[in-house]
């Protein structure tokens, strides 16, 4: 008997939110390749064309939503829109973020909240409106995307740091507690990769040089080194694997 790939997405649901650009359109496209239908949110329906198209080019459906991830209840109107459109939820991806760099002396209780409320209760609202639905399905995947700040200290970062490990024990806290209703939930913690919220550093030469000599592979991240872990983790070939974070960085952490 053939056995189907343990890869194999078709007929599994997902929502990638913050899939607009960067790493979270990328993921989407990941899962559509693997056999998925794919919501896909942002802020903007209009910044979601060509995040519809990549999955629509892979002969799969693609939902766009509108989402602002700070709102508690757009989080679950969103997640129950995903559901309702794809005729179910296996898969969540809670990609969206935000960072701006500032020295610590000069963040301020505006820059905290929209950092904080984005990259980790976003994350935890979108996390709790999926497992409501997916309790009662047989269970489901949620991948939370976490950073190298989950796990290091990094300057001028200190609430993107903040939310990131935060976001590392909501995941861990999360799949200990949904372990029995069938849901697993992990993180990818990329390293660093070169999108539209991390090219200020990629403006210094002198960053890219130091960084490089950090990094044991000798090279940035490329989005394409994220499809195998997304679809992973959200894949059968994963079905006893909860509670773990995984970092994707050429080996950065390995040799810190």
């Amino acid at each position: 008997m053939t056995r189907p790939s343990l890869f194999d997405l078709a007929g599994r649901k997902a929502l990638v939110t913050g899939a607009s650009r960067g790493i979270g359109r990328r993921i989407a496209g990941a899962l559509a390749a693997a056999g998925a239908d794919v919501a896909v949110a942002a802020r903007g329906l209009d910044a979601l064309a060509d995040t519809a198209s990549d999955i629509a080019a892979l002969g799969r459906r693609a939902v766009p939503l509108a989402l602002d991830v700070t709102d508690a209840e757009r989080c679950r109107l969103a997640v129950e829109a995903a559901a309702g459109e794809l005729g179910g939820l296996d898969i969540l991806v809670n990609n969206a973020g935000m960072e701006q760099v500032r020295p610590s002396l000069e963040v301020d209780e505006a820059l905290w909240d929209a950092i904080l409320d984005t990259n980790l209760k976003g994350a935890f609202f979108c996390a709790q409106s999926a497992a409501r639905l997916m309790k009662g399905a047989g269970g489901g995947a949620i991948i939370n995307l976490c950073s190298l700040t989950s796990q290091v200290g990094i300057p001028t970062a200190v609430p993107y740091g903040s939310s990131k490990s935060g976001l590392l024990g909501m995941t861990r806290a999360l799949a200990a507690e949904w372990a029995g209703l069938g849901i697993r939930v992990n993180a990818i913690a990329p390293g660093y990769f070169r999108t539209a919220m991390t090219e200020v550093f990629y403006e210094d030469a002198g960053w890219q040089d130091a960084m490089l000599a950090k990094i044991p592979m000798r090279r940035f991240g490329e989005l394409a080194d994220l499809d195998g872990i997304a679809v992973f983790l959200a894949s059968d070939a994963s079905a006893y694997i909860t509670g773990q974070c995984f970092p994707v960085d050429g080996g950065f952490l390995a040799s810190i």
